[in-house]
């Protein structure tokens, strides 16, 4: 990695980070260079295999090891860092989407993003529902590739994504796609509905993942 590749940022020291928040925040940074954000925007909707542009500002974030899972965590490290780079000029002045003071699992998952794009009216009812239930029964193989048009939309409309949640949710799709599913869902139609909080999970049901 080159000396203008900015380094990842270390978390401060009175409160702790959790290390997809310190991975949003760096991806924000180096999009700030329209070289990076254009390499990184390659990647969009590939698998790791066809991304090797991305590889020098994103390797340093995964470690090589020989675990299963280790594959689908570098794929939605990739998925998300190339989202963020492709976001639409209107989006791209906001600073990366995070919970602040709240709890993880208060925080806005797809579910609820989708459930405010409809509240909004920046969605149709039947096609937000569709997509999700469509998602809801797919292998991440299957969810990458339909999650760019998906985010654009939300963020041509205004809605937010908490870029963290959805890494981690990617990230273990495969192995907790029934847990994470259902937290969609149950987050997509508190939100829509305009009840409760947007995330409406259960604080037992979550873990520090």
């Amino acid at each position: 990695m080159t000396d203008s590749t900015p380094a990842a940022p270390a978390p401060p020291v009175s409160s702790p980070v959790r290390v997809s928040d310190r991975f949003i925040a760096y991806v924000h940074q180096v999009c700030e260079s329209n070289q990076a954000r254009a390499a990184l925007r390659r990647g969009l909707g590939l698998p790791v295999e066809r991304c090797n542009h991305m590889h020098r500002y994103l390797v340093p974030w995964l470690r090589d090891h020989d675990d299963p899972h280790h594959a689908d965590v570098r794929r939605a490290y990739y998925a998300v860092a190339s989202l963020i780079a492709a976001r639409p000029r209107s989006a791209r002045d906001t600073t990366p989407g995070h919970g602040g003071s709240l709890s993880w699992y208060e925080r806005s998952n797809l579910g609820a993003s989708l459930g405010q794009a409809v509240a909004a009216g920046v969605l149709k009812e039947n096609s937000a529902e569709s997509a999700l239930h469509l998602m809801t029964r797919q292998s991440s193989d299957a969810v990458h590739p339909g999650l760019p048009a998906l985010v654009r939309q939300l963020l041509l409309g205004g809605v937010a994504v908490d870029w963290a949640v959805l890494l981690e949710d990617l990230a273990w799709w495969n192995r907790s796609r029934d847990r994470i599913a259902t937290r969609w869902l149950e987050s997509y139609f508190r939100t829509a509905d305009g009840t409760t909080d947007p995330a409406g999970s259960d604080p037992a049901q979550e873990n520090d993942r």
